[in-house]
């Protein structure tokens, strides 16, 4: 998340950030995102370190309409960093999946692990 989050800032850009933790997106607003990226509510669920497991969201008889509720009650189980611009939305894991929303890169960006992006 830090990573993506400098990325964002290398190319020009100051994010608006949602601490989704303290403030959780609406059961509607989440099924948007995920509707936007094109993926399944699955992709965004988080399994680690979170109640993933305690509140059975791994039986796959639950349905994608189901599982945001679990994730809005919980938001620790929202996968992220969730990235939303003009250009698109996007779960950015691994960070670079960022550069595809976003324009070019002001300078080379250093990631924390020390990998040139």
């Amino acid at each position: 998340s830090r990573n993506t989050l400098e990325m964002i800032r290398n190319a020009g850009i100051e994010p608006h950030v949602v601490e989704y933790l303290k403030t959780p997106p609406s059961r509607t607003l989440l099924k948007q995102l995920i509707a936007r990226m094109g993926i399944s509510v699955r992709d965004v669920l988080r399994q680690k370190g979170t109640p993933f497991h305690e509140l059975g969201l791994g039986n796959q008889e639950l349905s994608d309409d189901e599982l945001p509720d679990s994730m809005t009650a919980h938001p620790i189980l929202i996968n992220r960093p969730i990235v939303v611009t003009p250009s698109g939305v996007r779960l950015c894991r691994p960070s670079e999946q960022v550069m595809d929303l976003l324009p070019p890169q002001r300078g080379v960006f250093i990631k924390e692990d020390g990998e040139k992006v």
